[in-house]
């Protein structure tokens, strides 16, 4: 754990994470005064703080998820100072509006990245490495096994899954969360081999990803299907519990796939049920960990959630000093629960059958 010294620009506080020179909070935990918000899952950016600051692109999304809140926000790279603290927010790389917070305070530099990953993704602006005295990471996949594939790759396999399923005349059903996963997952399939069907807690996402420019193909509710024989060949994005509930049986005959880092892990998809599983994740692996990390510059890095333990010892065998936080973070984002299909509903969402958290 983190042995505090005088001077640190973060600190451990029951509330969250807490800047005492600038007295406001980190993604914190319980309500606070103020919070600087690194994105919109709900781990992250919870209900109840009095003045929420976030990155410019988060507004839509954020307003989506925690409804009239009193926010304010900031370009990337623009800064402003509060009690001597200058603090400016820059690209994390892991869904829309997601943000690195730089502090900067006498001379030192923090860096605090909320959910992070470094490989490309069309849906949000790329992961920005800061240079700084001291970075907060998370390490959700810090787990060498962790090392994901290409995203042509991983497409190219959905793609076939979903065609041979139409050919069949069955319905490609694919659990993956609201926020982030099912527009990526929208982003990169190819729209010519069906209809896509979307579930009503994913529709207010896709609109506030639109209304920030993000290009997603047309999507529909099932109730607004007229060619109810076109749902054999439908791609359906739905939440995970989505798929253990009756709003299924509208589909007919269905293939199941759950689309998270986790089906890295064997034995995963055969505990969740799923009749396929695909290895995509909004969080760096563990070769985009060590790179991020070793691109900062930081000679201490605190490490908040995941495999703890192993990213802190092995950033200790590479000569750095190398601690933890105690969050209240998931290991991954914390859903919005299925909801009825036209109104998205609010609380924690596990997986349909177990198979671990979404990533």
């Amino acid at each position: 754990m983190v042995v505090t010294a005088p001077g640190d620009l973060v600190v451990q506080r029951p509330e969250g994470l807490y800047c005492p020179p600038g007295d406001f909070y980190i993604d914190p935990w319980r309500p606070v005064d103020r919070a600087v918000i690194t994105h919109a899952h709900a781990d992250h950016a919870r209900v109840g703080h009095g003045h929420y600051l976030a990155a410019a692109p988060a507004e839509g999304v954020l307003r989506a998820r925690l409804g009239e809140i009193t926010l304010q926000t900031l370009p990337y790279g623009q800064a402003i100072t509060h009690h001597g603290v200058t603090v400016s927010l820059h690209p994390a790389g892991h869904v829309l509006g997601s943000a690195q917070v730089r502090l900067e305070h006498r001379g030192q530099v923090w860096v605090a990245s909320g959910d992070y990953k470094v490989a490309p993704d069309p849906t949000c602006a790329p992961f920005e490495p800061v240079r700084c005295d001291v970075f907060i990471t998370e390490s959700t996949f810090g787990l060498p096994i962790y090392r994901w594939k290409s995203d042509a790759a991983l497409y190219a396999e959905v793609n076939a899954w979903w065609s041979a399923n139409a050919a069949a005349g069955r319905a490609s059903v694919l659990g993956c969360y609201s926020f982030g996963k099912a527009q990526r997952v929208l982003a990169g399939v190819d729209a010519s081999i069906g209809p896509i069907v979307v579930h009503g807690a994913v529709r207010p996402l896709n609109d506030a990803y639109r209304a920030a420019g993000v290009a997603l193909p047309p999507t529909a509710l099932v109730t607004e299907v007229a060619d109810k024989a076109s749902l054999r060949r439908a791609l359906v994005v739905c939440p995970p519990s989505a798929v253990a509930s009756t709003w299924l049986r509208r589909f007919g005959e269905v293939d199941t796939a759950f689309a998270s880092g986790w089906m890295q892990l064997r034995g995963a998809r055969r505990r969740g049920g799923w009749d396929r599983g695909f290895v995509l994740s909004d969080h760096a692996d563990w070769p985009g960990l060590q790179s991020a990390i070793g691109a900062t510059g930081a000679q201490r890095v605190i490490v908040t959630h995941g495999s703890v333990p192993v990213l802190v010892r092995w950033l200790q065998d590479q000569g750095l000093q190398a601690e933890a936080f105690a969050t209240e973070y998931g290991d991954d984002a914390v859903e919005a629960d299925a909801a009825p299909e036209a109104t998205p509903g609010a609380g924690s969402e596990a997986p349909a059958g177990g198979a671990g958290p979404a990533a």
